[in-house]
């Protein structure tokens, strides 16, 4: 009658769909950070790969020197500094190559065990950059937050305890008798003629108890007010993570654009240096500037590339990786 053992019941249920939530929650953030473990090992090779093929230039350019002073052609001075830049080079290669090792067993112990050559990333142009957000997406996306919804769960969870203990201060007995007739328990909790309620102690009633009871009552107000606290945070937090990653993508978009800009014109900047001291008409150090400036220039636009794919996988995250809570809910409460 005074609904105890329903309130009872959907406390259960909505704090085991909390505990759902917060299983999917944990889910998405591993699948985020096995696509950005992935994402950091394709950028990392293929900035080792880079490092490979500048490698392979300068040493071809330094053999070059080489015969050209055996030849009288070139001082030693353009020979030493040939040489110091193929060494920093070896030495860029063998950092990167660390990283990528690193990367592996990073990426290994996310997945859970070591993932064969053939599903590794080889650079990080072959991979195919996850989708933009469209344009007018609602907000209501976020309630597919499995964070939200597990607040929103513990929540209910604690109404229901509300209910179930205001309930509890209401004797638990037998209403009627065989026939539909009022039960001897519901008679006896009334004087009989006045009708005024009797606090006889020989019957065993859950209001004896009213201050434990009440206290319990109280308790789960305050539980309530702190899960509205803690509801209010995790709608706060999630559209704050949205924003950021919204506000770090249109920034990164345009960062990308002037890198790539940058990075063609220090090419044309490098192949003209080496074209001038190829036909005598500067020094080996112009060759060595521009090829710097190049390099650099080429390992800033994959930092930039990994760092836009990986807000794309965090904006991923924060709207809750594309689930449907409103469904698996239904779903949930159906079986039970």
């Amino acid at each position: 009658l005074f609904g105890r053992i329903d309130s009872l019941k959907d406390s259960a249920l909505e704090t085991f769909l909390a505990a759902e939530d917060t299983r999917t929650a944990a889910q998405v953030s591993l699948a985020s950070a096995v696509a950005v473990a992935y994402l950091t090992l394709a950028a990392d090779c293929e900035n080792l790969a880079l490092a490979g093929e500048t490698l392979a230039a300068q040493k071809e350019t330094y053999d070059l020197i080489l015969q050209s002073r055996d030849f009288g052609m070139a001082d030693d001075l353009q020979l030493r500094q040939a040489q110091s830049q193929v060494e920093a080079s070896r030495v860029e290669q063998a950092r990167l190559l660390g990283l990528v090792t690193v990367d592996r067993n990073a990426l290994n112990l996310l997945v859970g065990t070591s993932l064969p050559e053939v599903l590794l990333p080889r650079r990080l142009s072959d991979i195919v950059a996850p989708k933009a957000v469209n344009a007018g997406l609602s907000s209501n996306v976020l309630l597919a937050r499995p964070d939200i919804m597990a607040a929103e769960h513990r929540l209910k969870a604690i109404n229901a305890n509300i209910g179930a203990a205001r309930a509890a201060l209401f004797p638990s007995i037998t209403l009627t008798a065989a026939g539909g007739t009022s039960s001897g328990e519901l008679s006896g909790l009334f004087d009989a003629g006045s009708k005024s309620w009797s606090f006889n102690p020989q019957i065993s009633l859950p209001i004896f108890t009213g201050g434990a009871l009440r206290a319990n009552l109280r308790k789960s107000e305050v539980e309530r007010q702190i899960a509205v606290a803690e509801y209010e945070k995790a709608i706060q937090v999630a559209f704050q993570e949205v924003s950021d990653a919204l506000s770090l993508g249109g920034t990164l978009n345009v960062q990308r654009t002037a890198q790539e800009a940058l990075v063609d014109a220090l090419d044309a900047t490098h192949r003209l240096a080496l074209t001038r001291w190829e036909a005598g008409m500067s020094n080996y150090l112009e060759v060595l500037v521009a090829e710097r400036s190049l390099f650099s220039a080429r390992q800033g636009l994959i930092s930039l590339r990994l760092a836009d794919e990986v807000n794309r996988i965090t904006l991923y995250k924060v709207l809750g990786g594309g689930g449907d809570p409103t469904q698996r809910s239904e779903e949930t409460k159906g079986g039970a």
